[in-house]
């Protein structure tokens, strides 16, 4: 993969990829973390992508204006555990205390991140396995295992093998859309599609979920602003 560089306020990195499936050119900026990628097909030259790129720019730099701002986890900043914000400090002890405005890291702070980064999957797991354990009983449907994982294109998934896959960074989120992708992907224990039937499980199971339906597709990329790196 190559780049280009299109000069202006701000310069803006465009990665170019050569796909043989692709028929036309094509631009997607990631809302994760603002990565811009041109796709072009074998039968297009470098210079053709990259023409098309620049009269592109004023599209591009306003999709990418919308990327939310990272965020460096460490002492002092705010983070959203079950949709509250809370601070984060420093605290005596050994073990990491949530509060209803902070919550508390011990140890140095050069650690703060790591720290936090493995409590926060503990508690994203306890969670998410209550509410599988609370949505399979209702469906009356077993499934192989849970696991976590930090994806950035699917909150969860599960497989024809019962393994019911979600991203940790769901414990930041509102409890009620934790709940939500819980329920859904329970949901594909019975149906391994998004047919009206699959829908229909999860309201049976769930009951109604358009709100933090909408949450997670308004506001869920801004879980990935926070870097614990």
């Amino acid at each position: 993969m190559t780049q280009h560089t299109i000069l202006g306020d701000p310069p803006l990195t465009v990665h170019l990829r050569r796909s043989r499936r692709a028929r036309r050119i094509s631009l997607r900026v990631s809302r994760l973390d603002g990565k811009i990628t041109l796709t072009m097909p074998e039968s297009v030259s470098k210079h053709e992508a990259i023409a098309f790129a620049e009269e592109k720019a004023d599209w591009l730099r306003q999709h990418y204006s919308h990327i939310p701002v990272s965020i460096d986890v460490k002492l002092g900043i705010e983070l959203p555990i079950f949709g509250r914000m809370r601070e984060i400090v420093s605290v005596q002890g050994r073990k990491v205390e949530l509060a209803e405005d902070y919550i508390g890291v011990p140890g140095s702070s050069k650690l703060v991140a790591a720290r936090l980064q493995g409590y926060l999957k503990e508690l994203a797991r306890t969670r998410l396995s209550e509410a599988v354990e609370h949505y399979h009983g209702v469906l009356d449907r077993p499934f192989a295992r849970l696991t976590l994982r930090d994806t950035r294109s699917r909150w969860g998934s599960c497989s024809s093998a019962g393994v019911l896959m979600f991203s940790w960074r769901l414990v930041m989120a509102p409890s009620d859309v934790l709940d939500y992708v819980a329920a859904h992907e329970v949901a594909h224990l019975a149906e391994m599609n998004h047919s009206q039937a699959f829908w229909n499980t999860v309201t049976l199971i769930h009951g109604p979920f358009d709100n933090p339906k909408s949450w997670l597709r308004n506001h869920g990329q801004e879980l990935h602003r926070y870097r614990f790196t």
